[in-house]
């Protein structure tokens, strides 16, 4: 679970380290067929959902995920991409998923334009948290499964159903625990 401490800073209730990206997307956090002209375009539009999840000025938000994009590609390959910002004034973290209408270039490593896009923006004060959460946000959308079926969704809300039924499938076909007790890492991809 989630919850804002007394300090008004957000903390994960337990002493596990990973917070699932499923934890921290609602519904209406999924992005069904954005248009976006390019990688700046994408990120500018995603910065102004996640914005107002975040009750943070737009710009701010955008100037990080761009900042971060700048110092190297968050693209993964395959046609996924992770941008990510980490801001001293964010209280809790918020997330974003987007397929795009048409995939864009974002400097991957596979050369392969991207149209999946998971966006996280943590808190500096949870830091702890953020590393293991996109390590297995990574991992996640590694599985060629899972990216296919999220780009034949027909709706927002399927994509949604998708991420949470899949994470829940992954998780136990793999035997991953968010403690790391019984954890086993699958190399290449599934």
């Amino acid at each position: 679970m989630l919850d804002c401490g007394p300090s008004g800073v957000w903390q994960s209730r337990s002493e596990r380290l990973t917070v699932e990206v499923t934890e921290l997307l609602l519904e209406e956090d999924i992005v069904f067929r954005l248009p976006a002209g390019g990688k700046k375009s994408a990120l500018s539009k995603i910065a102004a959902r996640l914005a107002k999840r975040a009750d943070m000025d737009e710009a701010h938000i955008r100037a990080g995920l761009l900042d971060r994009e700048r110092s190297s590609s968050t693209a993964l390959g395959n046609g996924v991409a992770v941008p990510h910002a980490i801001l001293d004034d964010l209280v809790h973290p918020v997330a974003s998923f987007a397929l795009l209408k048409e995939a864009v270039d974002f400097d991957a490593p596979d050369n392969t334009p991207v149209d999946l896009l998971l966006t996280l923006v943590w808190p500096r004060a949870a830091v702890r948290e953020f590393l293991p959460t996109l390590a297995s946000a990574c991992r996640l959308l590694r599985r060629r499964v899972l990216r296919d079926m999220l780009r034949q969704a027909r709706t927002p809300t399927e994509m949604f159903a998708i991420l949470r039924f899949r994470l829940e499938t992954v998780e136990s076909e793999i035997g991953y625990h968010p403690e790391g007790i019984g954890t086993s890492r699958p190399s290449g991809e599934i």
